[in-house]
């Protein structure tokens, strides 16, 4: 008996390795600009002056949440994923899926953000305080403890991609809608048949604008703000003041 294996692969995944591949194209022309641009003068360029607004405002939340010295390790992830969340969420503008839409790529940054966590926890209190909580405040609550310390993945993880992906629904029975008011339209004055869908620039763009660019930038800023209260949360105050 044969038997074959037939492996499927995702139609997202050139997206999601088309996107990564131009943003780090992006990041090596913008480090370059950055690396020749003058310290001392007033920075110019509408990218380089948004990218370091952006880097300045991240750093300053990330010091208010986990101090000076973890900043300087986390400020870099929280820009990086920033970046990365945001333009994953805006492709449907251009035409294609996002990343975002794809329980993987959001599954994937959550364990990174939760093993990050994990690391706080150990570093503030060591790997025997790490265990007993556990069972804190009885060991019967063992269960419940387990599935709160994983809970966070799903939950970070779900409300990505289920935004997300809902928008994307959104946007495509808006398009099914427009086509058929169109087809409609013209069948009122001549015979009917597949048209132009002439409908979908009059109000797609403002929907756009909500569920891609509005909806992505807040879910984006929620991502990361999570990223960060969570990891400072775990931290004691004297990490944070080292």
């Amino acid at each position: 008996m044969n038997m074959a294996l037939h492996l499927t692969i995702q139609s997202d995944l050139f997206v999601i390795v088309g996107l990564t591949a131009v943003l780090c194209l992006a990041v090596v022309l913008i480090s370059k600009v950055i690396d020749k641009a003058d310290p001392l003068a007033e920075p110019k360029g509408l990218v380089l002056v948004g990218m370091l607004w952006l880097a300045e405002t991240l750093d300053r939340q990330a010091k208010d949440n986990v101090g000076n010295k973890v900043a300087k390790l986390l400020t870099p992830y929280v820009l990086t994923i920033a970046i990365y969340i945001f333009m994953s969420n805006i492709l449907g503008l251009f035409g294609f899926t996002s990343p975002t839409s794809n329980w993987s790529v959001t599954l994937t940054l959550t364990i990174i953000t939760w093993v990050m966590v994990q690391i706080a926890q150990l570093k503030a209190g060591g790997f025997g305080a790490y265990m007993h909580a556990f069972i804190e405040p009885i060991p019967v609550f063992l269960p419940m403890n387990i599935f709160g310390k994983f809970s966070t993945i799903l939950s970070m993880s779900l409300r990505l991609f289920g935004n997300v992906l809902c928008g994307g629904i959104i946007m495509s029975l808006i398009y099914s809608f427009t086509e058929g008011i169109s087809n409609t339209i013209v069948g009122l004055f001549a015979s009917s048949g597949s048209v132009f869908n002439f409908m979908a620039p009059v109000l797609a763009p403002v929907l756009h604008a909500y569920f891609d660019v509005f909806s992505g930038f807040i879910q984006t800023l929620i991502f990361i703000t999570l990223t960060m209260v969570f990891i400072g949360n775990e931290m004691t105050d004297d990490m944070k003041n080292s």
